[in-house]
C-alpha cells in the first residue's frame, strides 16, 4: 500500500512540475534507413521508428528531451535484397534542444542508449534467430534537425550512430560466428506532436 502511495505522490509532484516548469510530452513516428557499418557487401534497408517522449525546458531556446523509441534496425545484402539482418531496438536518447526563435526551426544532439530485443537472420524466405550474435546494449549518439510550430506539429531528420561493436562471438544453430567491427548507423525521417507546457 505504501507503494502504491509513493507512486500517486510521485505522479502528482512530475504533474505539478510539469504545470509550473513547462514540460511538454509528444509522440512520434516516422521511416528509417538503417545498415551496420564495416560489413563486407552491405546495405541500408528501410524500417520504422517509433515512440513517445518528454520536453523539459529551461527557457524559450534550449530544452532536455529524453525519449523512449521502438527502432527497427539492421542492413542487407546489397546484391540480394532479400537476405537482410533484422534488428529491433529499444532506443533512450537524451538530446539537448535548441530552437532558434520564431522560425520554428530547431537541432538536436545527445547521447543514446539501445536495448536489443531482437535480431534475426532472414534468408531464402526462412528466419533464423542471431541475437546471441549481438551485444545485448548500444551505446551511440543521435543528431538532427528539425521544424516545429507553436501549435505542437513538427517533423524532423535525425542520424543515430554507434559507439558499441554490436557483434560479439557466439554459436547459432551450431554455426560459429566471429564478431567483426560493426556498428549501428540510422537515418530517421519523422513526424510528431507535442502537448501541455506554458
Amino acid at each position: 500500500m505504501k507503494k502504491v502511495f509513493l507512486s500517486i505522490g510521485l505522479i502528482a509532484g512530475i504533474s505539478c512540475a510539469a504545470q509550473a516548469q513547462g514540460v511538454k510530452f509528444g509522440v512520434k513516428a516516422g521511416a528509417s534507413l538503417t545498415d551496420l557499418t564495416n560489413g563486407d557487401g552491405n546495405a541500408y534497408k528501410f524500417g520504422f521508428n517509433g515512440g513517445v517522449l518528454a520536453n523539459f525546458g529551461f527557457n524559450d531556446m534550449i530544452s532536455i528531451q529524453p525519449e523512449v523509441l521502438y527502432s527497427m534496425k539492421g542492413t542487407k545484402n546489397k546484391d540480394n535484397s532479400d537476405n537482410r539482418i533484422n534488428m529491433n531496438y529499444i532506443d533512450v536518447p537524451v538530446l539537448v534542444k535548441v530552437a532558434t526563435g520564431a522560425t520554428g526551426l530547431f537541432f538536436e544532439a545527445g547521447p543514446q542508449v539501445g536495448f536489443l530485443a531482437s535480431a534475426k537472420y532472414k534468408v531464402s524466405g526462412a528466419d533464423f534467430d542471431v541475437k546471441d550474435a549481438f551485444k545485448s546494449v548500444d551505446f551511440g549518439y543521435a543528431a538532427g534537425l528539425g521544424f516545429q510550430v507553436a501549435s505542437g506539429p513538427m517533423v524532423g531528420l535525425r542520424y543515430n550512430g554507434g559507439f558499441t561493436n554490436v557483434g560479439k562471438d557466439a554459436t547459432v544453430n551450431g554455426v560459429k560466428i566471429e564478431s567483426g567491427n560493426v556498428k549501428n548507423s540510422a537515418f530517421q525521417l519523422y513526424v510528431g506532436y507535442t502537448f501541455g507546457g506554458k
